[in-house]
């Protein structure tokens, strides 16, 4: 199995940095670090050189112009560069676990796909972590209650709960934490880019892979994510997006037309 780590990011290399850190200490390194960059302005271009120099494992930085909140689009533009038969994907706000990668491998089954949780660090914090020269190690006193079970690893258990945490809620997911076969992406043509602004994305693209057949599986005591504070997206698009994930749900599509085909 060789591994693509897709990182989503726009005008925030600071907090891209501190990700790229994070994976760089991975016990189980990538063959590549395929960055999605949905038309970030040089300071992310020239951040991502300078450390290009200093990784052992390649980093491809796939760049669009900023025409708005395109994840869906960039994201197939990543998953279609990626060389990995298996794609992790996490945004670029968000610091690893030194075993993130590890576990998502040790969960991966054909013909499934995996959806983790994460933990929010305060503001306060945050902006401490970004400050920082180099990656500094996550604290469990700083963590708010209200998350700080996604910050525990107990491996047994997490594979004991795959099948059956939240197995009655499909739509339970956090796009910052998931990962595919890329076969199966490009079965159901990835992600659907008629879905622009935050929102619905990974949701429809989730009942999509499970009309065609594919199973979710959940990391819980896993791959632990921390998710850097920022003030949240605007919403704007949320209702037009819940009509497209709903003709989803009601027709059973697996398959959309504005894909990874648009991409290629």
């Amino acid at each position: 199995m060789e591994v693509s780590i897709i990182v989503s990011t726009y005008n925030w290399p600071q907090a891209l940095e501190k990700c790229l850190l994070s994976i760089f200490q991975q016990s189980q390194l990538p063959k590549e670090i395929v960055i999605a960059d949905d038309g970030s302005k040089p300071h992310t271009k020239e951040m991502v050189s300078s450390l290009q120099r200093l990784s052992s494992v390649p980093i491809v930085h796939i760049w669009h112009a900023d025409e708005g909140f395109r994840l869906s689009a960039i994201r197939n533009k990543a998953i279609a560069a990626a060389k990995g038969n298996y794609i992790i994907q996490i945004d670029g706000d968000i610091i690893l676990h030194k075993d993130f990668i590890a576990d998502h491998l040790a969960l991966a089954q054909p013909k499934t796909f995996l959806c983790g949780s994460r933990v929010l660090l305060p503001q306060k914090y945050s902006a401490n972590i970004l400050k920082a020269p180099e990656l500094p190690r996550i604290k469990k006193s700083a963590l708010p209650l209200a998350s700080i079970l996604n910050s525990y690893r107990f491996i047994p258990l997490s594979h004991f709960l795959a099948d059956r945490y939240k197995k009655n809620k499909p739509l339970s997911l956090r796009g910052c934490n998931m990962s595919f076969w890329k076969q199966d992406l490009v079965e159901v043509n990835g992600y659907n880019e008629s879905i622009q602004g935050w929102g619905s994305e990974d949701a429809e693209l989730t009942i999509r892979l499970l009309n065609a057949g594919k199973k979710k599986r959940f990391i819980k005591f896993g791959a632990v994510a921390y998710h850097i504070y920022h003030e949240e997206n605007s919403r704007s698009n949320l209702r037009k997006n819940e009509e497209i994930l709903s003709q989803a749900i009601s027709k059973k599509l697996t398959w959309i037309e504005d894909g990874i085909y648009t991409a290629i």
